[in-house]
């Protein structure tokens, strides 16, 4: 039998790359996106175009937090799973309008938990941030570490979701598994990412800027190893039985896992490898860390790793460079 699903923010980059490997997959697809200018809208309807391709999908343009939308949503299609990526991004944007973040985090996801609560999905998927880590120093950081001193207001509306979504688990037996993103990039990414604002500015001549004087470290995600492991995780429903090392809450149906690579990029080697791809040096202005940034992310990947025999591995140069050959061919450069 054919299931269907929800994805949520499905005209976004990663959303996108998530309902195009569930249509693949044979699934029913209603992909519902708001289409907000937070970056370039026209990057967000060639994704939507693209999906709209498949007889599978069905393409729905509507805010979560607009009261009832969700509700009859899911009393229409009555899904089987929900992957909940829409979210209003970016750690600095959050300085600037906070309560944006609110309406389409906190409020939106509110919503989706109601129309869960009422038309109930064997499975709910939702995206949170490797940002809810916060001021933690010890790395890798661990599904089970204490998170409680977020540095940005994103991350703090990511953080409120999660404990959303426990008490929902808890109250209603929603089973509901919670991802931790790792710097997701890729084809197709967003505008607002380090890689794609270093490509831009490299293959223009224009100088980028290094911040914390690039004294700092990511745990890089390639696209195609993230959606796969969304997939994956999706038959891994939240039960009874915790594996070994397990983030499985021990009054809910409810588990967080992290999707990283489990392998920190230097800031500088990341550049570096940005500069081998474009086939030139990037002009460089170093600065002081930002106001909600932190220095440095790594994952720990073995709890997704044990719960579905796979982790993310893509190397770092090659993602990239699959990126800047998008990149050149999608603006022509």
């Amino acid at each position: 039998m054919t299931r269907t699903a929800l994805v949520t923010g499905s005209a976004g980059f990663i959303g996108y790359f998530t309902a195009q490997a569930l249509l693949e997959a044979g699934w029913r697809v209603v992909g519902l996106d708001a289409m907000t200018d937070y970056y370039d809208v026209a990057l967000k309807e060639r994704r939507r175009a693209m999906l709209r391709q498949s007889p599978g999908y069905t393409d729905v343009e509507a805010r979560l937090e607009t009261p009832g939308a969700l509700r009859d949503l899911f009393k229409a299609h009555r899904f089987d799973v929900v992957i909940h990526l829409a979210a209003q991004a970016g750690v600095r944007y959050s300085i600037e309008a906070p309560r944006s973040y609110v309406e389409a985090n906190i409020v939106g996801t509110l919503e989706l938990l109601e129309a869960a609560r009422a038309f109930p999905p064997a499975h709910m998927l939702l995206a949170s941030t490797s940002s809810a880590y916060g001021a933690n120093t010890q790395m890798p950081y661990v599904e089970t570490d204490k998170a409680d001193l977020q540095m940005s207001f994103y991350a703090a509306t990511k953080k409120a979701t999660e404990n959303m979504a426990h008490s929902y688990a808890h109250l209603y037996r929603l089973p509901i598994t919670m991802f931790r993103f790792f710097t997701v990039y890729g084809p197709w990414g967003r505008p607002d990412m380090a890689h794609f604002k270093f490509t831009r500015a490299i293959l223009k001549g224009d100088p980028i800027d290094i911040y914390n004087h690039g004294d700092m470290q990511r745990d890089f995600t390639y696209i195609d190893d993230l959606t796969a492991a969304i997939m994956a995780l999706i038959d891994a429903v939240p039960g009874e039985s915790p594996v070994e090392g397990d983030s499985l809450s021990p009054v809910a149906p409810h588990r967080i896992v992290n999707i990283g690579n489990g392998v920190p990029v230097l800031l500088m080697d990341f550049i570096a490898a940005i500069e081998q791809a474009c086939g030139c040096k990037a002009i460089k202005t170093y600065q002081d860390m930002q106001p909600g940034d932190v220095p440095g992310t790594w994952a720990d990947a073995s709890l997704l790793h044990r719960l579905v025999g796979q982790q993310p591995n893509t190397p770092i140069q090659e993602g990239i460079d699959a990126f800047v050959a998008w990149y050149r061919d999608y603006y022509r450069v």
